[in-house]
């Protein structure tokens, strides 16, 4: 709220005097605006889960046209669209973007969107990781990312066994493919059933929060539960759109392509009475203001908030000793 000035003696609730001079601002110079407030992001979440239910109920093909109308009414409202209007995109590129993923949706066995509400849930929900990292970078290609000083190697990392979860990187020939298939056979529940990384890189503050949510995963998880596992790191857009051209759910912007999102297995932990445990780490860290948490499924995936980079950062790398 604009507080009004006040002279030196005028005090609070005495009414300005009549004959006092009124002040000039300087030629050339602009009024000083304050801050725009920060959108609510709680109240932008409970107003997607309520938009969820409406979409769920208007799931059938003949519906097309009144989700057309109900994606257009709701986005307007006020916890939405303050939050939307403060992306790059704004209100009207955002509802265009999403009345047309809607309009493409296919659903397929590759796809963390299940139906048209996950679609809807998970556009929206990743749009939260757009307007926090709008600033960032975007990595385009794929040498960017392996070339970047931003990111680290993961595997120099976890040969000095100083990462506190797991992952495993895309077969990169036929025969690595071949063994990957024979081992799934043979152990079928050994490992999640995911692809594994493209990019074995990431930014320091993101290993620093895997880190963090591993060692309390480990410390809260039932004996024996493997320790955290990380499906997915940074992508290049290139790679995103690759992504898109197989059938995933993978939008565009992302916070993947800035190197800030991650996704991390909670599905498998389910055998292991995990789960759950895993669940309430995440959204409480959400319920904090460190993460961006968007249910996909099989995997969870989470976008760290700028509030927290100094301090992951910090922690990198007393963790590290650099």
């Amino acid at each position: 709220m604009r507080v009004p000035s006040r002279s030196p003696g005028q005090q609070p609730g005495s009414p300005p005097s009549p004959t006092a001079p009124a002040r000039r601002r300087p030629s050339g110079t602009t009024p000083r605006r304050l801050p725009a407030p920060a959108p609510d992001l709680p109240a932008y979440r409970a107003a997607v889960a309520e938009l969820l239910v409406e979409v769920g109920a208007l799931a059938d093909a003949a519906s097309t046209r009144a989700r057309q109308v109900l994606i257009d009414e709701r986005l307007r409202e006020p916890a939405l669209a303050a939050v939307l209007d403060a992306t790059p995109q704004g209100l009207i590129g955002a509802r265009e973007t999403l009345l047309l993923e809607m309009a493409r949706y296919q659903p397929n066995d590759r796809t963390s969107a299940r139906d048209l509400s996950a679609l809807v849930r998970i556009y929206l929900l990743s749009r939260i990781d757009v307007l926090w990292w709008q600033d960032a970078p975007t990595f385009v290609t794929d040498d960017q990312v392996n070339g970047s000083a931003e990111l680290v190697d993961l595997e120099w990392l976890r040969r000095r066994d100083l990462l506190r979860f797991r992952y495993q990187e895309q077969p990169a020939t036929i025969l690595g493919r071949a063994a990957r298939g024979l081992r799934r056979r043979l152990r079928p529940d050994a490992t999640p059933h995911t692809a594994g990384l493209l990019f074995r890189r990431a930014r320091r503050e993101v290993v620093a929060l895997l880190n963090d949510i591993g060692r309390d995963f480990t410390a809260a998880a039932p004996p024996a539960t493997p320790p955290l596992w990380v499906t997915s790191l940074v992508r290049s857009a290139e790679h995103q759109y690759r992504l898109r051209r197989l059938g995933y759910a993978a939008m565009l912007p992302s916070g993947h392509c800035l190197g800030y999102s991650v996704d991390v297995e909670l599905a498998w932990f389910e055998r292991f009475g995990a789960r759950d445990t895993l669940a309430e780490l995440l959204l409480s860290r959400q319920e904090a203001g460190e993460l961006n948490v968007i249910d996909e499924g099989q995997a969870w995936h989470l976008c760290l908030a700028p509030t927290a980079r100094r301090r992951l950062r910090r922690a990198y790398e007393a963790e590290m000793g650099v």
